[in-house]
């Protein structure tokens, strides 16, 4: 099987033209309904890489009056927010109602090679359902969970991520740091032994962690705002192609959203986007390159 890093590269060097045909025929799918609110945002940032997102409702395509299977899309995006105002647990309803209706569809979804990125509550919901961490081609056991904050309540506040070189996410090939901002209350993700803790760094399934201001990992307010063990943002499975991260890349499409953009203006070093967009450049074109 081509290595999907490989094809990306491959896809990079086509001309312009051609690239941004390819973009444009990946199709995400980006649930919305039900408390989620970051629909826009995460419709926007796909589409300024170039694909084609479309929100759907989750009832709508319960129901079947979207007219949609998961199977018409590349990418499923679940996205932020407080979906069934987390009453529950975070993720939890929302996840039974994907696990009631579509998770023969999402199953299939998964096993013909798509691509999924979860974002703060869809990390939340993701991981209940069993998608993440996926190991030995389970989706459907949940082995780790997201846990109220070591210091309770909701934190909103921005925080630095290390890349893990060595993993085989798709999403964040070719990053080594970003700063994003976190905003959430249950983030302490908590798997069900160290052993397998152990086993998803060892395999690179922790793709991002919380880092000081000196670049090292660590698990202390405010730098880590929840305290994940050993510092984890988030998730992904073995292939790579499902992602799932509690920090939002989805906040921070544009230089002026980072809290240092009047500095960098007045310096006159305004990065061309915001960092976030990356994440989503690097989905898309992975999607892309397993189309061709």
């Amino acid at each position: 099987m081509r290595d999907p890093h490989d094809a990306v590269a491959a896809l990079r060097a086509l001309p312009a033209a051609s690239l941004a045909d390819a973009r444009r025929r990946v199709r995400v799918l980006v649930l919305t309904g039900l408390g989620l609110n970051c629909e826009a945002e995460t419709e926007a940032a796909f589409r300024l890489v170039g694909a084609s997102p479309e929100r759907v409702h989750l009832l709508d395509l319960l129901e079947g009056g979207a007219g949609h299977r998961l199977s018409d899309f590349d990418v499923i995006a679940f996205v932020g927010g407080f979906a069934f105002g987390d009453h529950l647990g975070a993720g939890f309803v929302f996840a039974n109602k994907i696990r009631w209706r579509l998770y023969d569809q999402l199953l299939a979804f998964i096993e013909r090679g798509g691509h999924a990125l979860g974002v703060c509550n869809g990390f939340q919901t993701m991981v209940r359902l069993g998608v993440l961490p996926g190991l030995d081609g389970d989706y459907r056991t949940p082995r780790a969970t997201l846990a109220p904050n070591d210091r309770l309540g909701y934190r909103d506040a921005w925080v630095r991520l290390a890349v893990d070189a060595r993993s085989p996410c798709v999403w964040t090939r070719g990053l080594s740091a970003i700063e994003l901002p976190a905003r959430h209350g249950e983030g302490k993700l908590l798997c069900e032994s160290e052993a397998l803790l152990d086993r998803l760094e060892a395999a690179g399934q922790v793709p991002v962690r919380y880092v000081d201001a000196s670049g090292q990992p660590t698990q202390e307010w405010p730098a880590n705002p929840n305290g994940s063990p050993r510092a984890a943002a988030g998730l992904c499975d073995p292939s790579g192609r499902l992602l799932g991260l509690m920090p939002h890349p989805d906040a921070f499409l544009y230089s002026f959203h980072h809290p240092q953009w009047p500095r960098w203006k007045a310096e006159g070093r305004v990065p061309a986007e915001g960092a976030g967009l990356a994440v989503f450049r690097n989905g898309v074109d992975a999607a892309a390159a397993a189309r061709s």
